[in-house]
């Protein structure tokens, strides 16, 4: 969902690549075809035309939410902190769960000397979702403790059974373009958004939360987990298979993999089943 990986100087802005379509077919296109633009512009360093870019994207599809983000972190890159701002007010508004857009709302509130809304809009982050850390050290600056704001329920009459371990039938909702499912001992499930680039944990007692989301992440499908807690992606649109630790770190352990889809795992050797080449590739874990 977000911009592709770039060294260096592009490490600074968190991009996404993955795009959600608007209704009308006309609108769609013009919409992803003036983001994809843009993208083309940000790689070559037209950083301006890449924000008109991104910013027609969004007129075209007011609901765009990959474009806010773009514009929001092309912008703030630029210094103009303001129009960053908006941007990632526009995310909120359409997504209130995008944590990641509320840590930069904080963030770029308390550059610009608003030190109320950056308290705000921290309190809306959850402490147990992997932003919270970030969240608690901006927090600290601002000398405030983040109320133990609980990660987002789902609501019960849109759930049977809150624990995926059990035998009855239950429906998990409001998951994005749900692609791969992984589940832990402890009853925890795994939900990979294909759209949000984002991996969603649901715990046993129904809660929902962000598990994880990073620019690296670009079209999530397969998820595994391993006997030492380490969750893999296939991560389709990026043609890589990435590990992310318990503590959270996201790295790349497959390059050159055409569309990676399903992964299966035995001992220490994980399958994965690559949709470009026709192939599936065997992979030795813990080399």
């Amino acid at each position: 969902m977000k911009l592709n990986n770039i060294l260096g100087i592009f490490l600074v802005i968190s991009v996404i690549l993955l795009v959600k379509l608007p209704a009308n077919a006309d609108l769609a296109g013009d919409a992803k075809m003036q983001y994809n633009q843009g993208i083309e512009y940000y790689k070559i360093g037209t950083y301006d035309k890449a924000a008109e870019c991104f910013k027609k994207a969004t007129e075209l599809d007011p609901n765009f939410i990959d474009a806010y983000f773009n514009l929001g972190s092309l912008m703030e890159y630029l210094k103009n902190d303001d129009a960053a701002l908006n941007a990632f007010k526009q995310i909120i508004l359409r997504k209130p769960d995008d944590y990641e857009a509320v840590y930069k709302a904080a963030e770029l509130s308390k550059k610009l000397g608003n030190t109320d809304k950056a308290r705000m809009y921290l309190s809306l982050i959850p402490t147990d979702s992997l932003i919270g850390s970030r969240a608690k050290e901006l927090a600290a600056t601002l000398d405030m403790d983040i109320p133990t704001a609980q990660a987002e329920l789902t609501k019960p009459e849109s759930f049977v059974d809150a624990n995926p371990m059990n035998n009855s039938n239950g429906v998990y909702n409001d998951i994005t373009s749900p692609t791969g499912v992984a589940a832990d001992t402890l009853g925890n499930l795994y939900v990979a958004s294909f759209s949000d680039n984002t991996i969603y944990k649901i715990a046993p007692d129904n809660q929902k939360m962000v598990y994880i989301k990073s620019p690296k992440i670009d079209g999530p499908i397969g998820l595994v987990r391993d006997n030492q807690g380490n969750l893999y992606i296939a991560n389709y649109n990026k043609n890589n298979v990435l590990k992310v630790s318990q503590g959270g770190e996201v790295t790349e352990i497959i390059t050159n993999i055409q569309n990676p889809y399903c992964m299966h795992i035995t001992g220490d050797l994980l399958f994965v089943s690559a949709q470009g080449t026709n192939q599936v590739i065997r992979y030795k874990l813990n080399n």
